[in-house]
């Protein structure tokens, strides 16, 4: 069984990149990815990960 995974990170490139890598394990599914944390609540109404990856810079 995958555990199911939702990513958030602000930068486009970073959040594709750890998709990317982490999309190669049959282990981890993703299941949302969200580019903020308002983004990834919304998302996370209609799914349910055992993880989640939050990054967002504060700037």
């Amino acid at each position: 069984m995958a555990i199911r995974l939702a990513i958030t990170d602000d930068h486009h490139l970073v959040r594709d990149g750890l998709i990317q890598y982490l999309s190669m394990s049959p282990d981890i599914q993703i299941v949302a990815e969200a580019a903020n944390g308002e983004e990834i609540l919304e998302k996370l109404r209609v799914t349910t990960p055992d993880l989640k990856w939050i990054l967002e810079s504060r700037q």
